[in-house]
């Protein structure tokens, strides 16, 4: 097993949102979920990826916090691809992976790494003392809310809360009650709060926050999935077209500022979001 450490949504060691890559051979045995999580929780980055090939253009992806198993990390997939092209010499080209949240399409290019999301999903919205909570939660309030909003759980492999906030203040002076958080991720049923200030100028969709204290990620500097949902909500409320390329800037408040870029094309199928960055290898560790 080859161990990696890995910024993604960056092309700056030390920035972006850091990953745990495993690269696995076919030939290794199984690893067992207590490994795994005992592994992930040593490198304590909010995922760390196993890879592991399956075919010669399709892998095997497993994805761990440090407090449990979750079915799809975009951040960790970016990362994990970069590594294969970096460390293994992958070619650019299209490749399988195959998650807990379904196969999904991988594009390899020289400089960056595209992923197929999940089937995008709105879920339920909430009421208003509901959303009261939600927003309280944060030290904010429903007026924070921005006109024609409102939050929604929404999945494009994890189901995520996302809530808007009216400019770059509230999303900046926004302090988190953890234990709230966690509460309110369990009775939902959701991965975490992605909380955005939707800017939609010609350079950035929208300014964003994640925070999954359920899964012992207080705060997240990139979140692939959770602006992949983001972009289906903001596409449905016809705020950003399809076709287009959309930047979302992550990490701000952590010092460690990302970019992650998204796209959804219309087909007779239905919507297809993708979510795309670039990475940068920063470690690689050997395991004893």
């Amino acid at each position: 097993m080859k161990l990696y450490i890995v910024d993604a949504f960056t092309t700056q060691r030390f920035s972006g949102n850091q990953a745990g890559v495993a690269l696995l051979t076919s030939e290794e045995p199984e690893l067992t979920d207590a490994f795994c999580q005992a592994l992930a929780a040593e490198l304590k980055h909010s995922e760390t990826a196993f890879v592991r090939p399956t075919g010669p253009d399709s892998f095997r992806l497993r994805y761990f916090t440090p407090e449990g198993e979750v079915d799809l990390c975009g951040h960790a997939t970016i990362a994990a691809f970069t590594t294969l092209r970096e460390a293994e010499g992958l070619a650019p080209g299209t490749y399988r992976a195959s998650t807990l949240a379904g196969e999904l399409s991988i594009q390899v290019s020289d400089q960056a790494v595209w992923m197929d999301m999940a089937p995008p999903v709105e879920g339920r919205g909430f009421s208003p003392e509901e959303t009261a909570e939600l927003y309280a939660a944060y030290g904010l309030s429903a007026a924070d809310c921005p006109e024609g909003y409102a939050p929604m759980v929404v999945s494009t492999g994890l189901q995520d809360i996302l809530l808007p906030v009216s400019s770059m203040a509230a999303l900046e002076k926004a302090e988190q009650d953890e234990r709230a958080v966690t509460v309110l991720s369990e009775r939902y049923g959701v991965v975490g709060i992605h909380m955005f200030w939707p800017c939609l100028n010609e350079e950035t969709a929208a300014h964003c926050r994640n925070f999954a204290p359920l899964y012992a990620i207080p705060e997240e500097t990139a979140t692939g999935t959770s602006n992949g949902a983001l972009t289906y909500y903001l596409y449905r409320r016809g705020k950003i077209a399809a076709g287009a390329e959309n930047r979302f800037v992550q990490g701000e408040k952590m010092g460690k500022p990302s970019e992650i870029l998204s796209r959804l094309t219309e087909g007779p199928d239905g919507v297809k979001v993708q979510v795309g960055g670039r990475a940068v290898l920063a470690l690689q560790a050997q395991l004893l």
